[in-house]
């Protein structure tokens, strides 16, 4: 259930700032003449940049959770004591209508947690913590398991893509004005460095204005795969698994072991005050409750 937001956005906004440097040091900037911005051509160049970093984003995604976290892909022919976990997802995969079977992989990790990815719903991959697997049932982990399959048959990496896109489009946008007022407001000397330097801080900056925009959809986007997967393994499983993890967080018992980027990946993790604006997930209280009056086709 990590909800694959934050390891998205880190990797986004990397490949922005990555683009925008070598840009800037090759003199890519079309948009700049001798009489100041020419607004039209730097939003055709933020639109292409926008969504090309976004899009990269999105194929680097498997990779990316793999590298990260360490995951072990299950060979499904092979005979692992964790072949009933495949066939799990195979299964409720295959109740999804998923195109072809997706990745199914195991973490070492005291974190409760798993998380779903991939490009499209060809190209996908559940993964387990270790940890999940030890706490929860089976009952429990295929509410979870289902969980997964639901935001990969939701489409919820592509929806999550644009949404970033748009984003990036408004962040390159507005940044690449604020690095030019910046650059001609000292000495010329100067001013090439200062660009550089206020491109960067103000892409980071609004970046992660940005990423409060597109926690808010994964929160969204979080209710659906809970609505998902009350509808092919019934209520009662995803609501035992949040019961868990809600336990889990009362008593204090929750791991940390994730990295914090990928933080937003998973189905366990609580934030409070400002922090909670970044949260990928809504609070666990809310997702029972709203499992709980969703009416199971």
């Amino acid at each position: 259930m990590i909800g694959r937001v934050f390891l998205f956005i880190a990797t986004n906004i990397l490949v922005m700032v990555t683009i925008s440097i070598a840009a800037s040091v090759l003199g890519v900037n079309r948009y700049l003449s001798a009489e100041g911005i020419n607004y039209q051509s730097l939003l055709i160049l933020c639109v292409l940049w926008g969504f090309g970093g976004s899009f990269i984003s999105l194929a680097m995604s498997r990779f990316a959770a793999k590298m990260a976290l360490g995951v072990k892909v299950i060979d499904p022919n092979s005979q692992h004591q964790l072949q009933w976990l495949v066939m799990m997802v195979h299964d409720l995969a295959k109740k999804a209508g998923l195109p072809a079977m997706p990745e199914v992989g195991v973490y070492e990790s005291d974190d409760v947690n798993a998380f779903a990815t991939g490009p499209t719903k060809s190209r996908s991959l559940v993964a387990f913590s270790s940890g999940i697997i030890r706490s929860m049932s089976r009952e429990e982990l295929e509410g979870v398991a289902a969980h997964e399959v639901a935001h990969i048959q939701n489409g919820d990496m592509v929806t999550m893509v644009l949404i970033q896109g748009v984003i990036n489009v408004f962040v390159m946008f507005f940044a690449r004005i604020a690095a030019f007022v910046a650059s001609r407001s000292v000495d010329e000397k100067w001013s090439g460095v200062v660009h550089i330097l206020t491109l960067i801080v103000c892409q980071i900056l609004f970046g992660l204005l940005g990423a409060v925009v597109v926690a808010w959809f994964s929160r969204r986007r979080e209710f659906r795969a809970d609505a998902g997967s009350a509808r092919m393994s019934g209520r009662q499983p995803m609501v035992a698994a949040l019961e868990r993890l809600l336990d889990f967080q009362r008593r204090g018992a929750e791991a940390a072991a994730m990295p914090a980027s990928m933080a937003a990946l998973g189905i366990s993790g609580k934030r409070s005050g400002f922090m909670a604006l970044f949260s990928t997930h809504p609070p666990l209280e809310e997702r029972i409750a709203a499992l709980k009056n969703f009416a199971v086709n």
